[in-house]
């Protein structure tokens, strides 16, 4: 007989799988998707959950409490970000997860309200995001996560729009908006995050801030940023605003070399970095060897 119950619903799944079929082929990517699966269900059952099923490339958990969730859906996201096979193969996942009233069957499987706002959540995360509904955080108590406001969005069966956060779940949150749990006094939404990227270049000087796309640098024209070298590959590299920070990743045959104020030069190579105080990047080749084309960056 199915009964209805307060609960907390998480959906989780592989960011990029398309992409992921298409570079490592049906069994290895089955394979890789699998060990994330796992993984993400070892995380469920450390903090009291339960898998509800796994469809595809994504995992369904309920747990008995929004804190649970919460800390369940910042563990699996810290699981992926720290473990090399992940990292090597650049696999993440997006969350979403809502605490509200679930109909539970007979046969385990949930059905209703907060199953249909948590799918919504997955739908809007981004890629190593966690994305939960205001009124699901704004009950938590003890010690919670740090949030960031996303304002709000539209669920489909709700009247009205609702507020939304994005969990910090990384150890590292300088540089990020937040916004504190319990209730809020006059219900003042977050004025947002005012970071700024500024990249120098030739005498060109671009801002970057947090809702831009993401900015290409390389040798072909189509690039926003264009330096024309050999050493240069025809998409080179990339910058974006993700996980609260902008990050540099580069995308080259010959490395990124990077130097964060007067720390020693380092070298990307299909890796990424966080872009912190002010720098240069080298597209290709070492600082000695380019007199030239260094890009100079400031973030604030």
């Amino acid at each position: 007989m199915s009964q209805s119950r307060p609960q907390t619903i998480l959906f989780a799944d592989v960011s990029g799988s398309t992409r992921l079929f298409e570079t490592k082929g049906d069994l290895e990517a089955r394979r890789l998707i699998a060990l994330v699966l796992d993984a993400l269900s070892g995380v469920c059952a450390q903090h009291g959950g339960r898998v509800i099923k796994t469809i595809g490339d994504e995992i369904m958990c309920t747990f008995p409490r929004a804190m649970n969730g919460v800390l369940a859906a910042c563990d699996m996201q810290r699981r992926l970000a720290r473990d090399i096979v992940f990292v090597r193969d650049n696999l993440a996942v997006r969350i979403g997860l809502h605490h509200g009233d679930a109909l539970e069957e007979a046969d385990g499987d949930v059905y209703g309200d907060a199953v249909n706002v948590a799918a919504r959540m997955t739908s809007l995360a981004k890629r190593e995001q966690v994305v939960t509904t205001a009124a699901t955080f704004d009950g938590l108590t003890g010690k919670v996560p740090e949030a960031r406001s996303l304002g709000k969005a539209r669920v489909s069966g709700k009247l009205l729009p609702i507020a939304i956060v994005d969990l910090v779940w990384q150890e590292d949150t300088s540089g990020m908006t937040l916004v504190q749990a319990g209730p809020r006094a006059g219900g003042k939404e977050d004025a947002g995050d005012e970071s700024v990227l500024r990249l120098r270049h030739r005498g060109e000087v671009i801002e970057l801030r947090p809702d831009s796309e993401p900015f290409l640098m390389g040798r072909e024209p189509g690039n926003q940023l264009v330096v024309e070298a050999d050493w240069v590959s025809r998409t080179h590299a990339m910058v974006e605003y993700k996980r609260g920070h902008f990050m540099l990743t580069d995308r080259s045959t010959n490395g990124t070399f990077v130097r964060v104020g007067e720390d020693d030069e380092l070298k990307l190579h299909r890796d990424e970095v966080h872009l912190r105080k002010s720098g240069t990047i080298s597209l290709g080749q070492s600082f000695a060897a380019n007199s030239g084309d260094v890009i100079h960056y400031e973030a604030g």
